[in-house]
């Protein structure tokens, strides 16, 4: 079986869907790889570093993906790059088809049968594959160091003879993956960390990170809590009073970092201009959801603007700012989901339909679009409004900058 690691095209994309480490662990499967050359330059992974792993290097996509069974990659292809794919092949990577539901139908048109491993669904089995907790987790702790490079203040408690530096007081909307590791990095700088999410269930896991989980009636939010942990659509009355509360809580904060995301929908807009506004001059906000739209009024996508004094961060493919680690985690997250279902008399990818994780990740088969959600139509966009849905993740932002 010959699996292809291409070169990623889109603007700002800075990482590689292989290390050196998963083409080893691949050869010993007994795969070959085909890595185009150049791919992960930008993740400090050399060419010969692949060479030495095992990896044969090609000139280009083209060559690389001749004869492939299997193609790797970060984000979707474009559509140049489709034009290299043989029929038949395979592809795996982070397809954001609801960013561009028209990309599921050219899989099926030209015959690839595409695993959108950002579809990953959430059981146990599946953990090790799962590529957006991997990178949310780095997009978490990347937040904070952004947060802290652009602030103008040092971050912890510092007494000194000259007199005393108070703490920064951070605080973090959604306390999902990417919000528990901002929440863990703030607290290991120095920072008086607060934190609020639309789960009570929540509160136990921030507390445990030595922040304080801030909200306006807890009891509301028990009684609105499902068994599974989810959270139920709040009230009215509910959702007014933690508006207002949320509000008074960021005029006192240093830096605010929003992590809330609903895949599928557009990010849901938890600080208004004014709340921005209302934040002291020198405060920095960063918006990890930037490529869907932004939890923030104010954010210009993928730019970072001052407006009254307040920073505010709007940074894409914030995973990509750490390409040789966010990689290594990619390429870690793919080789375990080819790697659970190799046949190793056959020393082939067997794809099994019917398995849970193939129901989850698969969009298209043999020239058919398989995927419920994309047969016949792409899901529907909903209002910004939805961050009291049920059974909603608040943390993922978008892993691949793929606008």
């Amino acid at each position: 079986m010959k699996i292809a690691v291409l070169k990623e095209t889109r603007t700002g994309e800075t990482r590689v869907a292989a290390s050196p480490e998963s083409v080893k662990k691949f050869a010993g499967l007994g795969a070959t790889v085909t890595v185009q050359a150049g791919a992960g330059a930008d993740a400090q992974f050399s060419d010969d570093a692949y060479r030495e792993a095992g990896a044969e290097i090609s000139p280009s996509a083209a060559d690389a993906a001749q004869g492939a069974d299997l193609i790797i990659k970060v984000q979707r292809p474009t559509t140049e790059e489709l034009r290299a794919f043989p029929k038949g092949v395979r592809l795996a990577a982070i397809l954001s088809p609801y960013n561009d539901p028209d990309s599921v139908g050219a899989y099926a048109r030209l015959g690839v049968d595409a695993f959108a491993l950002d579809l990953m669904p959430r059981i146990t089995r599946a953990q090790s594959m799962d590529v957006l907790s991997s990178q949310s987790n780095l997009a978490g702790y990347k937040a904070v160091i952004d947060a802290s490079a652009y602030f103008g203040r040092a971050l912890p408690l510092m007494m000194t003879a000259a007199g005393t530096i108070a703490p920064a007081k951070v605080f973090v909307m959604g306390a999902g993956v990417a919000g528990l590791q901002a929440i863990a990095t703030a607290r290991r700088l120095g920072a008086v960390v607060s934190a609020t999410d639309v789960r009570f269930a929540a509160k136990e896991q921030v507390e445990s990170l030595g922040a304080s989980f801030v909200t306006v009636d807890e009891e509301a939010m028990k009684d609105a809590e499902t068994e599974g942990g989810y959270a139920k659509e709040m009230s009215e009355d509910f959702q007014k009073r933690q508006r207002e509360f949320v509000a008074e809580h960021i005029k006192k904060q240093d830096i605010v970092i929003t992590t809330a995301l609903i895949p599928g929908r557009p990010a849901p807009q938890l600080v208004t201009s004014d709340m921005a506004q209302a934040m002291q001059p020198g405060s920095i906000i960063v918006d990890l959801a930037a490529e869907q739209g932004g939890n923030v009024e104010l954010t210009r996508p993928g730019e970072a603007i001052e407006i009254g004094g307040v920073t505010i961060l709007g940074f894409f493919n914030v995973p990509g700012r750490l390409p040789a680690d966010a990689s290594s985690l990619l390429a870690r997250n793919i080789y375990n989901f080819v790697s659970a279902f190799w046949d190793k008399e056959k020393q082939d990818f067997v794809v099994d339909w019917n398995d849970e994780i193939f129901k989850g990740v698969g969009l298209t088969r043999e020239g058919a679009t398989i995927h419920p959600n994309f047969k016949a139509a792409p899901a529907p966009s909903v209002s910004p409004d939805a961050e009291t849905a049920t059974e909603q993740r608040t943390d993922e932002p978008s892993p691949s900058g793929s606008q």
